[in-house]
Parts: C-alpha cells; structure tokens; sequence
C-alpha cells in the first residue's frame, strides 16, 4: 500500500491517464465521423458481440470463424465488457489503455536498469509520443495492442525474476495473435543467450515455438476449413504454406535479397529508427534480436501497409527497441559506451529534457493528428443523413452498406461490404442495404453504388426506405 501511495503521484502515472483520455477522444471522434472501417473494427466488434450473446462467432466480413482468423483468444475475455453493455467504444477504450498502459513497464524498465527517474519519465515520454501508438489508436481496433504492454511487462517480469508474472505475461501476449509467438520465440533466445535469464528464456522459447505449430498446423486450418491463413498470400513468392516459406527461406535465400536490400526497407528502418535515433549505442542492440520475426515479416510482405508507422504491423518490433534505448542509456550511465547523442556538437543540456523535445519533433513530423482535417471531415456533408437512415435499422437483420457505415451496424450476424471487384450474387439474403453515392468507400466506386440503386429501385422486393443527401436506405418488402 505504501509503494502504491507513492506511486499515485508519479507523474508517469498521470501521464498515462492523460494519454488514454486523448487516444479514447481521438479514436471515438473519427467513428463519430464514420471514418473507422469494418477491416478492423467492424471484424473486432462483431466477434466479440457474437461471443456476448452467447453466438458462433462467425465474421460475416471474412466469412470464417474468429480462431480462423489469427487465433486471437484474447477477444473472449475482452467481449465479457459486452454483456455489460454491448458497445463499440469498449474496444476504442480496452486499445486507448493498452496502448498508454505501455508507458508503465517502459518507465519501470528504465528504473530498474538503473537510471535516474528523470531520464526514466524521458524514455516513457518516448513511448506515449512515438508515432506508430498514436496512428494505431487511429487505426481501427487491433488484438496485438493488448500484448504490447504485455511484452513490455513480460522483460520486466523477467529482469526481476518474478516466473509466474512472466509466464501470465506470456500467456496474455500469445493470445492477442498467432504471429505474436514468432516475437515470443526469439525473445526466448534473447532472454536465453544474452540477458541470462535461463528460466524465462526456456519458457519463452517452448510456448512461442509450441503456440506456433499448435495454432499454424491445427487451430487456424481446423476453423479456416483445412486452409492456411489468409496472410500467406502476402508471401506467395516464398511458398504456399507456413512450412513451405520457413523451408524457403533457409534453402533459397537469394529469393529474399530483393526485398532485403531496397529503398522500402531502407525508408521502414529509418521511419522506426528516427524517434530513438539519438539514444542508441551498437552495445545496446542485442534486444532487437527479438523484434527480428516480425521485422522480417514486413520487410519480405508484398503489402506497403507492413512497412509504415501506420498500420499495427510494427507493434511487436516497438517493445524491443524501446528496451534497446534502455540498453544504451544504461551502459552510456554506466560508462561502458557513447549513444549517437555523444558524438553531437549539441551545448550541454540536460539529457532528459532534449529526449522530451526530440520525441516532440519526432511526433509531430510523423503522427497523424492531421487526418482529422486532411481526411476525416471530408464526407462531413453527408453525416446527418447516414446518421438518420441508421435509426430506421431497427432489427438485427442482415445489412449491405459501406465500409465506413458497417462498424455503426455490426452487432448483428450478417453484415457484408459493398465491393465492386465481387457484388453481391443474390440480393435477397439481406434485409437492409444502406448505401451512399457520394462517398461509396473502400471497396467500392461511385457506377457501382449507381448500379446497385437502380437494381434495387426496379426491384419490387425491396422498398426505398429512405433518401436524403446520396444516402439510400433500402428494406425488404414485408
């Protein structure tokens, strides 16, 4: 009780609660402004308000079963927040005190390397202002954001020798995302090989390895219909099974080099490095031995959106670079080496302060804050409208809309995305089709909006049920 007297006035702590506020804010407002998508809150919010009702939580958007996606059991706890109230914003809340939570273990990390509590609140000042956690509050709704904290907590557990803390920590970090045990893994070789931390190593190393197979070779496939996961189609040069692409990438290296040495990997190396810049050392690096998997990951995916500060791709990789930044700040406090900052004409100025400033700058060059004027206000003409055919949905019925409008109407079995590429082969199969012309969103395009208007005007199955602004509500016929 005493530590936590004290605790209750450290700044960090306030710091943390100011952040989550801001990321609840920002998160909420832009899905107020029906700018959030159904891929990933509308995937997120329907599961776990399938899970509240006691339903087979079926994503109709994927069209598989939720394990079949990337095993994430960590949404049927989470969706316990829905039988108190179902609601989307408990997701926007459970990711806004994930995400600033994170800053605790940071901080605390800081401290037990040794250093002084005021460059300790710099480096979890760095945490709260690097780039990559304020876009992916922005981002949807992700499960790895809750083993971010838990990764970080997981090194501190283990630094401190506390096995049980580590093996919860763990645990909770493995059921986020099946990806996530290829991080937990190589941090087991870490913790192993060069924290000397035997016990949590071994733990660390088993559990990722085992989780790997179990969820790759069993779980996914069992509820994904004897089909690999989707995301192996992003490395289809490599092979066409997770086994395949592992055999490859040992045997035919030169398959990789391509992506390996290229202007997309040098500009994601330099976006992830440029906040921390300045506090690192070469003897402080061996922690991003662990973020290596999902490093790896990015940089050999066809898909850009791996390789930015963006999209929740990066999550796992931030833990370890931030322990990195401890690392050298450590052995710099220590006198067993210089960060980059040492070798700068800089004045002398107090370290933590120009730390602060420099993950200002760093924010402030590549957060996304400048969405809310850039991007999010732009159908603004069209809210009241979409707002109000929303209210004449008054069923759980099967819906067709946009990507923008489906996470507002998720909380019902069957909701699919109007797309043009694959329309919709039987209309029928739904009560309402809410659509937008003005803005028909991602997926879709203005002629085939249109199309999809005029076909279910003529079509006397279907009654227009509401008209306002290029907003068209259609039911079905009683």
């Amino acid at each position: 009780m005493n530590n936590f007297k004290h605790l209750k006035y450290e700044p960090v702590i306030w710091s943390i609660a100011l952040f989550v506020l801001i990321f609840l804010l920002c998160s909420s407002v832009r899905h107020a402004l029906f700018q959030s998508n159904a891929f990933e809150l509308g995937i997120y919010d329907q599961v776990a308000y399938l899970i509240s009702q006691g339903q087979t939580p079926f994503s109709s958007f994927l069209e598989i079963h939720h394990m079949g996606n990337h095993a994430a059991l960590v949404m049927y706890p989470v969706a316990l927040l829905y039988k108190i109230y179902p609601d989307v914003h408990w997701l926007l809340l459970v990711q806004a005190v994930a995400l600033a939570l994170g800053a605790l273990p940071v901080w605390s990390l800081a401290i037990q390397a040794g250093l002084n509590n005021s460059i300790s609140r710099a480096i979890a000042c760095i945490y709260l202002l690097y780039p990559l956690v304020f876009n992916v509050n922005l981002f949807d709704f992700h499960p790895e954001v809750i083993a971010l904290p838990a990764m970080l907590a997981a090194i501190l557990a283990a630094r401190l020798n506390k096995t049980l803390w580590f093996c919860a920590a763990i645990v909770l970090v493995l059921s986020c995302k099946a990806v996530l045990s290829l991080t937990v893994a190589a941090m087991g070789l870490w913790l192993l090989c060069f924290d000397k931390k035997r016990n949590c190593g071994l733990i660390a190393l088993f559990l990722g390895v085992g989780w790997f197979l179990i969820t790759t070779q069993a779980v996914i496939p069992y509820f994904n219909l004897g089909r690999e996961h989707a995301g192996i189609g992003r490395y289809q040069y490599l092979g066409h099974s997770v086994l395949e692409i592992a055999v490859n990438l040992i045997l035919k290296p030169n398959l990789i080099l391509g992506h390996l040495f290229s202007l997309d990997t040098f500009e994601y190396l330099a976006l992830l490095v440029l906040p921390v810049i300045w506090w690192i050392s070469p003897r402080g690096l061996t922690p991003l031995i662990s973020a290596l998997p999902m490093l790896a990951m990015n940089i050999l995916s066809d898909i850009p959106a791996q390789r930015d500060l963006i999209h929740q791709y990066s999550i796992p990789i931030l833990p370890f670079l931030l322990v990195a930044v401890i690392s050298s700040l450590a052995d710099r406090n220590q006198s067993k080496g210089k960060i980059i900052f040492d070798r700068l004409p800089i004045p002398n100025y107090p370290l933590p302060k120009i730390i602060v400033i420099w993950s200002l700058i760093a924010f402030l060059a590549l957060a996304k804050y400048g969405y809310f004027w850039t991007i999010y206000l732009d159908s603004l003409d069209t809210l009241p409208a979409t707002r109000e055919a929303i209210t004449f949905i008054n069923t759980k019925g099967s819906v067709l809309t946009t990507s923008h409008v489906a996470p507002h109407l998720t909380h019902r079995p069957v909701v699919k995305l109007t797309e043009a590429k694959t329309p919709p082969t039987n209309l029928k199969e739904f009560d309402y089709v809410l659509l937008n012309l003005r803005y028909p969103g991602w997926m879709s395009d203005r002629a085939f909006v249109q199309n999809l208007v005029t076909q279910l005007t003529n079509n006397p199955q279907f009654k227009l049920k509401y008209q306002r602004d290029d907003i068209y509500l259609f039911t079905k016929s009683q």
